[in-house]
């Protein structure tokens, strides 16, 4: 009778593990999708590769954006936050035009104009609606350093003027009234924290509102490293991969890990 029992026992068992088992591969499944989704619609990484943004975002700072909140609002898609941008926000976006090789390059600034803002640059004070404002993380021009087209932008046609590119020296006067630029709709004027360093909008003009990628959330690692100018070759990556690896310990910002991008 107890041989009998313990076999009726191990067959009911049998199935039991192998449902088990499948509950099992099908809760990896779920996670893995759920995080495919997350990883691709709702959160993406990127490395600053220019001190454009310095200080607020060095060479080297790994980031991650919230892409959900700029995308456009959809029916299936009311769970996802979503907001218009607002002026003074870091954001990430596809510049307005392509790279020399046909790329399109991504790139991390700040909105100080939208649609509707009256801008103008003097002595590298930027003034919106008429009113100086107030930017703490904002590199001004030295005295050693200054640059009449880009620090009392837009007084100086943008003809002949270096890193200009040619079909913003053409469009440009078309949105001067008086003294200001006048931002368009659904357009945005980037210009990064580093002024003095930065190619923004003052050389290649407006960004469309269909090239928004993300808001910039915090730093999850930070590591020394040179900058890039331009998609770097495979050997460059392949390099500068080892270079990371060798040097994670001494060369990682510790100090910049989880910091909140402002």
């Amino acid at each position: 009778m107890g041989k009998q029992i313990t076999r009726t026992t191990n067959r009911a068992a049998k199935p039991e593990a192998e449902t088990s088992h499948l509950e099992g591969i099908g809760s990896l499944c779920c996670t893995l999708v759920t995080l495919l989704f997350i990883l691709t619609f709702v959160f993406q990484n990127f490395v600053i590769p220019s001190a454009s943004m310095a200080s607020t975002l060095l060479v080297g700072d790994h980031v991650v954006a919230d892409r959900s909140s700029l995308a456009p609002a959809s029916p299936w898609a009311r769970i996802l936050p979503y907001r218009p941008l607002r002026r003074g926000e870091p954001v990430v976006f596809f510049k307005p035009i392509l790279e020399s090789s046909g790329t399109e390059d991504i790139l991390v600034k700040r909105v100080v104009g939208v649609p509707g803002d009256r801008i103008h640059l003097r002595g590298g004070v930027l003034y919106v609606n008429g009113v100086p404002q107030r930017e703490a993380y904002a590199a001004m021009p030295t005295p050693g350093d200054t640059n009449l087209y880009r620090d009392d932008f837009p007084l100086i046609p943008p003809a002949n003027v270096a890193g200009v590119t040619a079909s913003w020296a053409v469009d440009l006067p078309q949105h001067i009234q008086g003294d200001d630029l006048i931002v368009p709709s659904d357009s945005y004027f980037m210009m990064g924290d580093n002024r003095t360093k930065s190619l923004d909008s003052r050389y290649w003009g407006f960004v469309d509102r269909k090239n928004l990628v993300g808001r910039p959330l915090f730093i999850y690692w930070s590591i020394k490293m040179p900058q890039q100018d331009g998609d770097p070759t495979l050997a460059e990556s392949v390099s500068l991969t080892f270079h990371q690896l060798a040097h994670f310990f001494d060369e990682t910002r510790w100090n910049r890990t989880l910091r909140r991008v402002e």
